[in-house]
């Protein structure tokens, strides 16, 4: 449970900077299939979460990479 939760926060604080630095990239986070469940009860687990954590680090350093300040 623990581990969930810091990576709840994790995301939290990725999409917040993204939100505040980048807020073009937004509208990518809505169209990432990791954020559509394709269930009707869809369950957190710890797999499904750093896999969206992870993607979110990628979608930021590319982006970063592609258009340096």
């Amino acid at each position: 449970m623990k581990t969930e939760t810091i990576l709840i926060e994790k995301i939290i604080s990725i999409t917040t900077l993204i939100r505040e630095k980048h807020p073009e990239l937004m509208i990518f986070l809505e169209e990432m299939p990791v954020t559509i469940p394709n269930e009707n009860d869809p369950k957190l687990n710890l797999e499904a979460l750093n896999n969206y954590y992870n993607s979110l680090i990628s979608l930021l350093k590319k982006y970063e990479i592609e258009h340096p300040f």
